[in-house]
């Protein structure tokens, strides 16, 4: 049976994508240089799946930085002020995604916003009331040349129309509606340039789909492709992914694309929608059957009877990955610590090739079960795994409500520390993490290899803070940081410290343009049974008469950003790192820490794409999970906590709820849209609404600082704002940080002054 990949991870095997982009905004690299390295990464990608026997390759998933934005620069939804710094066209992409400050001007970034429910950010593009919307690139064609020079045939890839609407920003009183003759023109234009070049079939993404559609929404899909396809010269696949279309399969079906692309994995009501509706006879399905955002290996007994029961609708089956494989690590080649046993329970990038040609295979046997494959495979799944602790999950079934309730109640609390705290007005602070320079790196990896011993470590480390703390107090902050020096990474630093994971050393997914991540796996039941972070918080503590904020990462956090286990349920699972947390948390506290962060920056990570499906199936046990870290607390001790890149006003209300002192988030990509959905929704929690883009190299102004601050002022009390960036300064270099942060406290003293 024929197979094929959504979506392949393009930073390398060993991120050598990463280090060449970096290296070229360093000056470091030539464009050459980067685009030579992309060539050679791309030929990699299609020669492995080709060897893998994948039928359908797909080109144009390759990016520099990101699709939706690759999409919108195709299309020529290029904002005026990327335009007029008259940069070559590479650097005007990464003036989009980056922000510029240099000789040629001084502009911000494209907003950036979570991808649906993954940990991967989009660059939001935007539509200007003259923005022309036509075909101008040339990207896709040429990659799919570049793949066709080497003798394979790929399924060009392309965001579709609905999707890039939906997400676009548009002029204030615009509907995404506006555009559709023009979007729907220039995809007639992509798909009559593929027909040209001699492409067999282009995929067109829409995983908008699987979101609330309202019946204009469906109307207007329709149309778009009811156009698009009324006289195509390509056959062209409709993809989905990251959940089911229940809101208008029906439609999808009827329209006449040549293969449709449903997600079997996340999709819930898929096989019920396939079933009860049935599946055209003259259209490929191509079933979404390998999960694309997990690492466990695929269990072949269950996907065998799911394909049989598909089998009996339709005989037209591709056997598809359930997403791109953009969300996994690349190989599990690297890893030279998981032991053999560990190994074998797990499927990375390119591992998936290899499940999907083995399903390819035993779906055609006779009797698969007796395919060594099909045997090797099932002594996972009735094996019993290690990491069992029945302590832990006896403490979780034991919990009652009374166990996420925190007394007293917010109010009283926040007169107590402001009165033991006595911070002044709009506090300054930053989000946790200082740069990790080059040394500080160099450290942990000898530490890592046995090269220094702890004290040699620690020593260093203690020096660091030393310096960032006094740092911060040059600079005037308010409530400091330790700086987080000893940390690798927010979630797998607290994973390493606590019983239940396992951990890699080269399985890095992409997060955000060069930002990649490791996520720790989840292998078991999860204890604490040491401190964790106390000795360096009490240590940057004993250094100065400010507050020094002890941090932590929160227990949705840690799970959202690990790998889950898929034995156990996502809430047994989030209170077992909650307990763990928990005790951290009073252990912080008894050490004198009276400010203590817990980030929730993936808090929307998991939320269901439905509205219907928030609360059951996450929102009441997500929030619960916060309140059970810090619900043991005195009431002078200050929760924190931060969340970052996404959209939150429809579960404000939600986030009130968790029942922290202090959230910061992100709010200057957005524009500070978010502060009148706080004002609207009487939000109690004091705030700190980022006021300029970290993830960005240029240095605000004092003055853009203070236009910020006033623009808070006017909707949130001057009793509950707190100035600070919009995340962690960790990526950041450190003359870029002193420059920005001297820069926020100046503009701060100047409004105190004022007030």
């Amino acid at each position: 049976m024929a197979t094929s990949v959504i979506g392949y991870p393009r930073i390398g095997k060993l991120r050598e994508l990463k280090f060449a982009i970096e290296g070229y905004f360093k000056g470091d690299k030539s464009q050459n240089e980067l685009l030579d390295l992309a060539q050679s990464l791309r030929k990699t990608h299609w020669q492995d799946q080709k060897q893998s026997n994948i039928r359908y390759i797909s080109s144009n998933d390759f990016s520099f930085y990101d699709a939706v934005l690759d999409t919108a620069c195709l299309l020529n939804i290029i904002p005026k002020r990327y335009q007029q710094l008259g940069l070559a066209e590479l650097d005007q992409y990464f003036a989009m995604a980056r922000g510029y400050q240099g000789d040629k001007g001084d502009v911000h970034a494209l907003a950036m916003k979570k991808w649906f429910n993954t940990n991967y950010h989009y660059l939001v593009p935007e539509i200007e009331e003259d923005t022309e919307i036509k075909l101008v690139g040339k990207k896709p064609f040429n990659e799919y040349l570049e793949a066709k020079q080497l003798g394979i045939d790929t399924k060009p890839v392309i965001i579709g129309p609905l999707t890039l609407l939906k997400l676009a920003k548009r002029p204030k009183g615009q509907t995404y509606q506006t555009y559709v003759a023009a979007v729907v023109k220039a995809y007639q234009d992509i798909l009559h340039n593929f027909a040209q070049l001699g492409a067999s079939l282009v995929q067109i993404d829409e995983p908008i789909l699987v979101t609330d559609l309202t019946q204009q929404d469906i109307q207007c899909f329709e149309n778009i492709y009811q156009t698009l396809l009324a006289d195509k010269q390509v056959k062209v696949l409709l993809q989905t992914y990251f959940g089911d279309i229940r809101d208008c399969y029906q439609q999808v079906i009827n329209l006449p694309f040549d293969a449709i692309g449903l997600d079997f994995v996340e999709g819930k009501l898929t096989l019920d929608l396939v079933k009860k509706q049935g599946f055209p006879q003259d259209k490929l399905l191509f079933a979404g059957v390998v999960n694309g955002k997990n690492i466990w290996r695929n269990n072949y007994a269950k996907t065998l009877a799911l394909l049989e029961q598909i089998q009996s609708i339709t005989q037209n089956i591709v056997i598809n990955t359930s997403c791109s494989l953009l969300h996994v690590p690349y190989t599990l080649q690297n890893e030279t610590k998981l032991t053999i046993a560990q190994k074998a329970y797990f499927t990375f990038a390119q591992e998936k090739l290899q499940e999907l040609a083995e399903l390819g295979e035993l779906v055609t046997q006779k009797n698969p079960k007796q395919h060594a494959n099909y045997q090797s495979n099932q002594t996972l799944f009735t094996r019993e795994r290690e990491g069992t602790n029945q302590t832990i999950r006896d403490k979780v079934a034991a919990l009652t409500a009374q166990d996420f309730v925190r007394l007293p109640v917010f109010t009283e609390r926040e007169a107590l520390q402001k009165q033991a705290l006595k911070l002044p007005l709009l506090p300054t602070t930053t989000i946790g993490s200082f740069p990790q320079t080059s040394d500080v790196r160099l450290n942990r990896a000898k530490f890592k290899k046995g090269e220094i011993t702890l004290e040699q470590y620690t020593t260093f480390n203690q020096q660091k803070i030393a310096d960032c703390i006094t740092l911060q107090e040059k600079i005037g902050l308010d409530v400091l940081v330790h700086g987080e020096f000893e940390r690798n990474d927010m979630v797998e630093y607290f994973g390493e410290s606590l019983n239940g994971f396992v951990f890699t050393e080269k399985a890095w997914v992409q997060s955000y343009g060069t930002r990649c991540v490791k996520p720790p796996i989840i292998w078991g039941d999860i204890s604490r049974s040491k401190p964790i972070t106390v000795a360096y918080s009490q240590y940057a503590q004993s250094l100065t008469d400010k507050p020094v904020k002890g941090m932590l990462t929160g227990p949705v956090t840690i799970l959202n950003w690990s790998f889950p286990r898929e034995d156990i349920s996502y809430k047994d699972s989030v209170f077992q790192i909650g307990l763990a947390i928990a005790d951290e948390v009073l252990d912080l506290e008894k050490a004198g820490i009276n400010i203590i962060q817990i980030d929730e920056a993936a808090l929307k990570e998991k939320l269901p794409l439905r509205k219907a499906d928030w609360h059951s199936e996450y929102l009441d046990w997500a929030i619960p999970a916060f309140r059970l870290v810090h619900r043991k607390v005195k009431p002078t001790t200050q929760i924190h906590t931060h969340m970052c890149y996404s959209e939150f006003d429809d579960i404000i209300k939600e986030i009130d709820d968790m029942d922290a002192d202090v959230i910061s988030f992100e709010a200057s990509r957005s524009n500070l849209s978010l502060i009148d959905v706080l004002k609207a929704n009487h939000f109690k929690t004091e705030v700190g609404p980022g006021v300029y883009d970290i993830h960005s190299p240029r240095v605000p102004s004092v003055d853009e600082i203070r236009q910020v601050i006033e623009k808070l002022l006017a909707k949130i009390d001057k009793s509950k704002l707190w100035i600070n960036p919009d995340c962690g300064l960790k990526t950041r270099g450190e003359s870029e940080v002193i420059a920005s942060l001297t820069n926020l406290v100046k503009a701060t003293q100047d409004v105190r002054l004022e007030l």
